[in-house]
């Protein structure tokens, strides 16, 4: 008599985590803070470009640099690139897992026409859907040269402002880091409450916080367009 074979398993730690509606919001403020830590350094380097293109030039070689001899040209630019897509793969992954959970989990459809969502919540998904139509964007506008027809490789400063100095290109950047700004603000208090941070004597402090980071965040990304128009970046 042949023994039967156990083919079932029990799942790993770190499926069993995933698959749970903490573990994927666990995730989503995990990663949403490492993105919003590299926005806050992506906005001070791109205040550099009002010192002047020998600066902000300068400051984009650099980036390819850091690390040197240690690490080869470029690799620590790669390995941060490469945390950045994982944060975002996994903060959008978990994000459309979550909102098709939240479906299925509704007993029957709304008997309203509309569904009657947050605001908090169609900021959320919608401003991220902006958001990733942007990066894809902004890659193929100011990384690959793809879709900027003047583009000059080596040159940061001129390609910034070459960009700019066009009416799509602001109109598509502005509105993206206004969209950015909704999504910080609401990202944020939501990261905080999701890893336990927040608390009712915190709130106020945490509401705060979120508010000015995403103040900050949109008009220090929005000064680079409006210099280029007001010719204060030329």
């Amino acid at each position: 008599m042949a023994l039967a074979t156990r083919t079932d398993r029990r799942p790993s730690f770190a499926r069993t985590v995933w698959d749970s509606t903490v573990g994927k919001k666990t995730v989503m403020a995990v990663s949403g803070l490492i993105m919003l830590l590299y926005l806050v350094v992506h906005m001070i380097g791109n205040l550099k470009i009002f010192f002047g293109a020998g600066e902000f030039n300068h400051y984009a070689h650099w980036l390819r640099t850091v690390g040197e001899p240690f690490m080869h040209y470029e690799w620590t630019l790669w390995l941060v690139r490469v945390v950045l897509v994982v944060a975002v793969v996994a903060h959008a992954t978990s994000a459309y897992q979550l909102s098709r959970r939240d479906i299925r989990a509704r007993p029957s459809k709304y008997v309203h026409k509309k569904a009657r969502t947050s605001y908090a919540t169609r900021t959320m998904r919608w401003g991220g859907v902006i958001l990733g139509l942007f990066i894809v964007w902004h890659i193929l506008d100011l990384t690959t040269g793809t879709v900027h027809t003047g583009f000059q490789p080596g040159h940061p400063y001129q390609n910034v402002v070459d960009t700019f100095s066009t009416w799509y290109g602001n109109v598509i950047y502005i509105v993206a880091m206004l969209a950015l700004g909704l999504h910080v603000r609401h990202g944020f208090w939501s990261a905080a409450q999701t890893l336990g941070v927040g608390s009712r004597t915190r709130d106020r402090v945490l509401k705060t916080v979120a508010d000015v980071l995403a103040l900050l965040l949109t008009a220090g990304f929005i000064a680079v367009p409006v210099g280029v128009m007001t010719g204060v970046v030329s």
